[in-house]
């Protein structure tokens, strides 16, 4: 071959090569995607994508008012990996400019779903009919009904023409902000906030609900509904107790530097002290977390200390302080998040580790002590902003609480 037909083909490589290396560009604007949780069934959430200046990617994700937003991507020829901010979920898949094809995948619980988006859509469900009812209102529910394990909830809605948003409330927190529509005499509702995947699916009367909860493709529950403003589910403060033989509560784990940390050490000395029970991986953990971190940031004056006692699905104890030190960080969570259990969040594992307690019903649950370490209340769950009125009433109760907690007729009394 002569210098010229060298010099040609050397061009032709460079150029292939240059194309192989192109980086395929994402949409921007709305996409529409789903989640498949059964063979016949997917969940629907829409988000945005937008690029900033230096080329990064950021998805928000809507469900009613809540907004996710996720900044982590990565690339690799026509593979695509997009981390969720705070839990361990990432999708992974293959990507166009248009379309993304993959999994949602949460190592620590070993579930996989298939995932699926499509760029220049933003109807999260087809509405083929006007609503044939509007559910605004309250409905007293119960979930895996003629089970043993049935349990009661509170559907709080709010419809306008097709469209709905609420949540329902159970003895433990919320399934979240709900979206959706009522079409005809169906109702669909779904939600996706990094961690959970949620879709209810329900015929509707004027008075009655009759569905199923898709949880990912690990759980489906038949749930029944009746309209009863009057209903209340109970109290958040008389589920958890200690112990008949037990007047303190205490505990030791280790923190992030792997120092072991009880109500002992000197952080604690002289104060009130909130005990939150929770895991990274829980959403009503997080918004109690983000409730917390408000008002630390509100009240820094509070006479006040508070600790988080973490039990985690991380197989590993180094994956279990990866993702305590990411939520802290996310969050910019001031006080300490102790690691109490790693390699599941079994309840009955995590009572084992608080024995003073009756039960473990619920992530989150938090104990509160007043100044001189006697258990003032123990309130099981978190009833989030999804909940309206009663995250509002919450928040009241809180304020209250701690008024009473960090008084100096609280350091006189016991």
């Amino acid at each position: 071959m002569n210098k010229i037909g060298i010099v040609i083909v050397g061009l032709i490589v460079v150029l292939t090569s240059c194309k192989k290396e192109e980086k395929i560009e994402l949409a921007t604007g709305d996409w529409l995607a789903k989640i498949e949780v059964s063979e016949s069934q997917q969940l629907p959430f829409e988000f945005t994508l937008s690029q900033n200046e230096e080329g990064g990617y950021e998805m928000k994700v809507f469900n009613a008012e809540e907004v996710v937003t996720i900044d982590e991507f990565t690339f690799k020829g026509d593979s695509i990996n997009i981390r969720m901010p705070i839990f361990e979920g990432h999708i992974s898949g293959t990507y166009t400019s248009s379309e993304i094809n993959g999994e949602f995948i949460e190592e620590g619980k070993e579930r996989r779903v298939p995932f699926r988006a499509a760029h220049g859509i933003s109807e999260r469900f087809k509405v083929k009919q006007d609503a044939a009812v509007n559910i605004s209102g309250i409905w007293e529910t119960y979930f895996n009904v003629n089970t043993e394990d049935e349990y009661p909830a509170k559907g709080i809605f709010m419809q306008s023409g097709n469209k709905v948003k609420g949540t329902f409330r159970t003895k433990t927190g919320d399934y979240r902000y709900l979206d959706g529509v009522v079409t005809g005499d169906s109702l669909k509702l779904s939600a996706f906030d990094g961690s959970h995947v949620f879709l209810f699916l329900a015929q509707v009367t004027d008075s009655t609900l009759n569905g199923k909860f898709y949880s990912g493709q690990h759980s489906v529950q038949e749930f029944l509904g009746a309209r009863n403003e009057a209903f209340k589910l109970p109290d958040s403060n008389e589920l958890t107790y200690l112990r008949e033989g037990y007047d303190k509560f205490n505990f030791s784990f280790p923190n992030t530097e792997g120092k072991m940390v009880d109500l002992q050490d000197p952080m604690f000395k002289d104060k009130a002290v909130l005990v939150q029970i929770m895991g990274t991986w829980c959403t009503n953990c997080l918004d109690e977390t983000r409730f917390y971190v408000d008002f630390m940031k509100n009240n820094p004056d509070v006479d006040l200390a508070l600790v988080g006692l973490a039990f985690e699905y991380a197989k590993t104890e180094e994956k279990a302080f990866e993702g305590i030190n990411r939520l802290k960080e996310r969050e910019e969570v001031p006080y300490p998040i102790l690691l109490a259990q790693y390699g599941t969040s079994n309840k009955q594992k995590a009572n084992e580790k608080l024995p003073m307690l009756n039960h473990i019903l619920s992530y989150p649950t938090t104990i509160y002590i007043d100044k001189k370490g006697e258990v003032h209340k123990i309130h099981t769950g978190f009833n989030g902003p999804a909940t309206g009125d009663k995250f509002v009433e919450f928040k009241e109760e809180f304020s209250k609480t701690i008024e009473e907690l960090t008084s100096e007729k609280s350091e006189s009394s016991s």
